[in-house]
């Protein structure tokens, strides 16, 4: 489903990544560990297409992604990737169930077709009686659900977190862990996570780590 051949970035002098080349299949759940600065999140971008390589190549799915414009980048990230942070970035002015929309409403998809596929997320996230409900009225691990379930909205196959449970407390990371796979085993979706935190590091398919910009094994 991704496949990354030696990709190198630099910010300035700073060289983050020095070659990084892998594969991931389709369905399988890949977790990114390794020191802050080692080039995790900045290998994670440039899977999402939110920033470029300096030289390598990345393909997701049929898609070669070193040769779209930013246009076209930027409706493949809408319709085929899908996002997870450790903030949940939801718009505190929008519900529940509007925030999870906004992705659908961008891929110009129809408000009756959006707010259709929101509401069966929100069940699937046991969370339909808090659709009506704005972030503030949500608890951590509810928005980080509802965030989770705004990601899957344009059945994305892709779905790359960042960190995603590094603001929870530990028993709605759990819950969001199992989250996760339970996901993955009902929409067949591929996911890599950068992750600081072991226990769901090692829930993974497979766990990689990343020193000083290149994958040790």
């Amino acid at each position: 489903m991704i496949v990354a051949t030696e990709i190198h970035k630099s910010y300035g002098s700073l060289e983050v990544l020095k070659g990084i080349s892998l594969e991931v299949k389709k369905g399988e759940i890949i977790s990114i560990v390794g020191a802050s600065g080692a080039g995790k999140s900045t290998l994670l971008h440039i899977l999402g297409t939110l920033d470029k390589a300096d030289s390598g190549e990345v393909q997701v799915g049929d898609f070669p992604l070193q040769k779209m414009n930013e246009k076209k980048r930027a409706d493949f990230r809408n319709r085929q990737i899908g996002f997870v942070f450790q903030f949940h970035h939801l718009l505190p002015e929008f519900t529940a169930l509007e925030n999870i929309c906004i992705p659908a409403f961008i891929a110009k998809r129809s408000k009756r077709d959006a707010r259709s596929r929101a509401m069966e997320l929100l069940s699937f996230m046991k969370l339909e009686e808090r659709a009506d409900h704005k972030p503030s009225e949500l608890s951590g691990g509810e928005q980080q659900r509802v965030a989770v379930a705004r990601a899957l909205i344009n059945n994305p196959g892709v779905i790359l977190a960042d960190e995603p449970s590094g603001n929870l407390d530990s028993a709605s990371a759990v819950d969001l862990h199992k989250l996760f796979f339970e996901l993955r085993d009902h929409f067949n979706q591929t996911y890599v996570i950068v992750t600081h935190n072991l226990e769901l590091a090692d829930m993974a398919d497979r766990k990689l780590t990343i020193r000083d910009g290149i994958i040790v094994y």
